[in-house]
């Protein structure tokens, strides 16, 4: 496969990035399957690990997309989602409850974009404005999905 498409396989999220409605949302559906395999798998120490790679290679990739598409944070990319996502699911079990939890609080801080993701996804330019306002879009959704599930502990 040439470098170009590459390039677009993996910064569309498989390509699942190229669906007309909702790209954002299905990549990060499609980021529930890897979140399990690496969950399941690895240590929490590799997890972190295997997600700081993946948010490298996700800037860089996205970088590189962007230049492709001669525009800026096209809706296509979608590899910033899976990041973002991995992010929000740190630590947490592979339970439904948690990656249901992770994934609507995610997709919500992603879309809704409170301080200072707004500012993020605005003035930092290439991959790293594609993808770090998803990374802190994915530590909001984290702490929400912690907090939550302490209040819930402590409630029940």
């Amino acid at each position: 496969m040439p470098a170009r498409k590459l390039v677009h396989f993996f910064a569309t999220g498989f390509y699942s990035g190229l669906v007309p409605v909702m790209p954002g949302t299905a990549g990060t559906l499609v980021a529930i399957p890897l979140f399990l395999v690496i969950s399941l798998f690895f240590s929490l120490f590799g997890y972190i690990v295997f997600t700081i790679c993946f948010i490298f290679f996700s800037i860089w990739i996205s970088g590189i997309a962007e230049t492709q598409a001669k525009r800026k944070d096209p809706r296509e990319i979608v590899i910033d989602e899976m990041a973002g996502f991995l992010v929000a699911m740190t630590a947490l079990p592979p339970r439904f409850t948690y990656i249901a939890a992770g994934f609507v609080l995610f997709r919500l801080f992603d879309i809704l974009k409170p301080f200072p993701i707004g500012i993020i996804d605005k003035k930092l330019a290439g991959g790293k404005g594609i993808v770090l306002d998803d990374i802190v879009a994915g530590i909001y959704a984290h702490i929400a999905v912690q907090a939550g599930s302490r209040l819930i502990s402590g409630v029940l």
